[in-house]
């Protein structure tokens, strides 16, 4: 264990940072996307709206791990933070008015999704320098209960935007990213990753790091298989969650305040799983048969919730809360603490960019599926199609991944 315990004044300050911005930004995009479905009427406008908030994730993840991983992550956080704060204090002062424009927003959420693209890799590769060496579970059960905090505001989000409209929340979206931004500068740290002397960040030097790289990831038949497998899980998964709003609101007796309800009873669940995870020490190798079961269990509840009467829905989402912080803590516990210092930013690059690449296409098949195809049907589809990706890649390839998830950190 560590000799100087989790909450150093790093973890502290990063910790209340990153809990601000991701309140803020789960707020504003609860309602922005509300906003999209209701003008437009259109399921399928309304994935390509979270489509193209995505969009920049395929790519640009893994231009930035290269980079990342030859300059300071922390500048980068905080500046991207700044940014946003300032981005979101334009789109206050824009929507003032009532105004909407469907081409005008889906190109501020284009450039937002590029900043979350960057600062997500930014912000992986970098939360691990601030863990104190044998805390690692504990740190991202901690980092788990950022998420489900936030989303507990998504009912005041819904009330907000139903009496207010969109400016307020996007007034306090900016002020979010600002306190973030602030907290975020008084972070010190040595940055050991950063070479001396590196010179410019040219292209030469892009490739040269990105075929580093890619040769370590290819190195490592582990990381390859989770990797590959978190592209079917975010394909099913960001496809349900696409369908969860219009599916609520196609029904009389649920509508968007039952939906509320739900996410916010499911987020309660990842609040008692991630506070589990601060308090239970799994046996190292029994962390890959927990990790699979949890796969293959939220798969059979996310697919077969929506067909139960309400208060056993309420029972199933919580569930999943608690099962889906377990999942996420032995995942980013391991991977991260088992990826070297220098080649971090690349895999998180490499990592980001195959999940956005799922949700994408997860939410645009959905999308368009949706047109035609009843939306529970769909969901069952697309679970299980999940559940088949865990036995195709991580039981048969479980040599491997046990080498990366059956690990004491």
């Amino acid at each position: 264990m560590s000799k100087t315990g989790l909450w150093t004044k790093n973890f502290t300050i990063i910790t209340i940072g990153s809990a601000v911005s991701i309140l803020g930004n789960a707020v504003s995009a609860f309602a922005i996307g509300l906003l999209a479905l209701d003008k437009t009427n259109s399921v399928f406008l309304y994935a390509l709206f979270l489509s193209a908030n995505n969009l920049p994730k395929i790519i640009l993840p893994l231009i930035a791990g290269p980079y990342l991983d030859k300059r300071s992550r922390r500048k980068t956080v905080y500046a991207l933070d700044f940014i946003s704060a300032g981005i979101f204090f334009v789109m206050y002062a824009i929507t003032q008015g009532g105004f909407f424009s469907y081409p005008i927003y889906l190109v501020l959420t284009f450039i937002i999704g590029c900043i979350e693209s960057v600062y997500m890799v930014a912000y992986d590769s970098f939360f691990p320098m601030l863990v104190s060496e044998g805390d690692f579970t504990k740190a991202y059960s901690v980092s788990s209960l950022l998420y489900p905090l936030a989303i507990m505001m998504t009912p005041v989000a819904a009330f907000i935007y139903k009496k207010l409209g969109l400016p307020p929340l996007f007034l306090f979206n900016a002020i979010s990213f600002l306190i973030a931004a602030i907290c975020e500068t008084q972070i010190k740290i040595d940055e050991s990753h950063i070479r001396e002397g590196g010179g410019r960040f040219s292209f030469k030097v892009f490739a040269e790091e990105f075929g580093k790289g890619y040769s370590y990831i290819k190195s490592e038949k582990g990381l390859l298989l989770i990797t590959a497998y978190f592209f079917i899980n975010t394909f099913a998964s960001f496809g349900a969650d696409t369908l969860w709003i219009p599916y609520f609101k196609s029904v009389p007796a649920l509508g968007i305040m039952a939906y509320s309800y739900v996410a916010s009873i499911n987020v309660a669940g990842r609040l008692v799983g991630g506070g589990l995870q601060y308090k239970i020490k799994y046996p190292p190798q029994k962390k890959f048969a927990i990790a699979t079961t949890v796969y293959i269990a939220v798969s059979l509840i996310d697919g077969g919730v929506l067909f139960a009467p309400y208060f056993l829905m309420l029972i199933l989402f919580f569930a999943d809360g608690i099962l889906s912080a377990t999942s996420y803590n032995i995942r980013l516990s391991t991977t991260q603490s088992y990826v070297p210092e220098e080649y971090r930013g690349r895999f998180n690059g490499c990592f980001q960019m195959v999940c956005n690449t799922g949700i994408i296409l997860g939410e645009l098949t959905a999308g368009a599926l949706a047109e035609h195809f009843p939306y529970r049907t769909i969901i069952v589809g697309l679970m299980a199609l999940n559940i088949i990706g865990t036995f195709a890649l991580m039981y048969k390839g479980r040599r491997h991944v046990e080498l990366v998830y059956n690990r004491d950190v």
